[in-house]
Order: C-alpha cells, then sequence, then structure tokens
C-alpha cells in the first residue's frame, strides 16, 4: 500500500517508485515508447492551459500532476535505453538556470524585467555559437505562438522598432497593403503580414495574443450559445430567422452580461 507523503523529497522517490512498478506490471505503460507519449503530452498541455484560462485552480493542481507523471515517463523510458535518467534532466535544468540567472546566482545587475529577457537571449545564443538566433523557436509551434517567440528572439539580440507607435504605423501600412491585394496568392501574403504586424504590437503593449484571441473566442462562443439558446426559449429556430433577427438575440444577449 502506498502512503501520501508530505515531504516533497519523498513524494517525488514516491513517484518514481509508482513509475517503476507501472513500467513493469502494467499493460499499456509497458508498451509506452518517446513517440507514443508525445501526442497525449500535447493534449495534456493543452488540458493545463485550459485550467489556467478557466481560473480552475483544482483542475490545474490535477493538470500539473499530469504533466509532471509525463516527464517522469519519458525520464524512466530514457533511462531504461541507457540514454539518460530524472537525475540528468534535474541537474542539466538547475546548471541551466545557474548560468542563465547570473543576477542572481553571479555579480551581473538586471535592475528590469527587460534587461533580464535581453541577456537570457545572448546567454542562450553563447550557449549555442554558430546557431541562429532563431534557432531555439519550435517549428512545430501554432503560428501565432510562433510569431510571438520569433519576435521575442529578434527583440533579444536589438532587431526590434524603437517605439510602439511605428510597429501601429506598420499595421496601417499592411492592412492598406491587404486591402489593395488583387490575387488570392498575394491576399494571403498580405494577411500573413498583417497579422504578424498585430502580433508584434500586442508584444509592445505585453499583451499575449495568443490568450487574447483565446478570450475573445470564449467570448463569441458564451454569447452565441446564449443566443442559440434564447431562440430555442422563444420557440424559432436559429436556421429560420434572419440576419436582421439574429442580430437583435446577439445585441440582446451582451446587453445582459
Amino acid at each position: 500500500m502506498h502512503t501520501i507523503e508530505n515531504n516533497p523529497d519523498m513524494a517525488f522517490l514516491r513517484l518514481l517508485k509508482i513509475m517503476d512498478e507501472l513500467r513493469e506490471k502494467c499493460p499499456w505503460d509497458k508498451v509506452q515508447t518517446l513517440e507514443s507519449l508525445r501526442h497525449l503530452t500535447i493534449e495534456e498541455t493543452y488540458e493545463l492551459s485550459d485550467s489556467i484560462l478557466n481560473h480552475d485552480l483544482e483542475g490545474l493542481k490535477k493538470e500539473l500532476g499530469d504533466v509532471l507523471l509525463h516527464i517522469v515517463f519519458y525520464a524512466k523510458i530514457a533511462s531504461e535505453q541507457q540514454l539518460f535518467d530524472i537525475t540528468n534532466i534535474i541537474n542539466t535544468l538547475c546548471e541551466k538556470l545557474i548560468f542563465r540567472h547570473p543576477h542572481v546566482f553571479g555579480e551581473t545587475i538586471a535592475e528590469n524585467e527587460q534587461i533580464v529577457k535581453q541577456n537570457w537571449e545572448k546567454l542562450k545564443l553563447k550557449e549555442n555559437q554558430n546557431k541562429s538566433v532563431l534557432s531555439g523557436v519550435p517549428n512545430s509551434l501554432p503560428a501565432l505562438i510562433k510569431a510571438w517567440r520569433i519576435q521575442q528572439k529578434a527583440h533579444g539580440v536589438g532587431f526590434d522598432w524603437d517605439h510602439k507607435n511605428q510597429v501601429f504605423e506598420k499595421i496601417q501600412e499592411e492592412l492598406t497593403e491587404f486591402h489593395q491585394a488583387t490575387t488570392e496568392e498575394n491576399r494571403e501574403e498580405e494577411l500573413g503580414d498583417l497579422l504578424f504586424s498585430l502580433v508584434n504590437y500586442a508584444r509592445f503593449i505585453n499583451i499575449e495574443p495568443e490568450t487574447a484571441l483565446e478570450k475573445a473566442n470564449r467570448k463569441f462562443m458564451r454569447r452565441f450559445q446564449a443566443m442559440e439558446q434564447a431562440i430555442l426559449d422563444d420557440k424559432k429556430t436559429l436556421q429560420n430567422l434572419s440576419l436582421n433577427e439574429m442580430d437583435q438575440y446577439w445585441n440582446q444577449i451582451k446587453k445582459e452580461e
């Protein structure tokens, strides 16, 4: 019988022992590989994100545990293949954190968050000499997040606009070019440029565009579903209403929020 541990060191050891048992005795756990876990890890990460956006602290605790399980699982598989183990992972992380925080563990002075971020990117470049500044941006990132990270990386080495007003002017320029585009290929390109500029402006005013867009998605879904319910309550169907009639329901839902 496994006992609950209140000491963090003992709790972590308990988790490692449970993982050992699962790997040895559970038919499902026994056959998992680094590759088979990948899509499940991505799913768990999105579930973690949902808990954060929903301010679901109990769910957040659960989802953090699921992510931790995956880390331990990967480490277990890697140790079986004599690649690395959980101790290597933790020690590598500790060394990286110490190296990238000289303002905490060394004599470097960083007076604000911005300087910390700039130093972080410079230290990462030092670690990965002869690699592109953008090499640390995963290819598989969703496009919106990828744009955000690309711009952060470029900013870290000083390739950036001086002021947010310049970025806003760039948005207006890109909007005009998008409006004037005449072919489908050109419109697609100009829309991409416009979205990239919007992400850049969001970065300048410290708004994460992925979070902002997801909140807009959720707001639209909430209002649309409330509109559907209001229409049903009036014994009508969405398909039989005109756009003007739907707009009346929509505006009423907005007023009631």
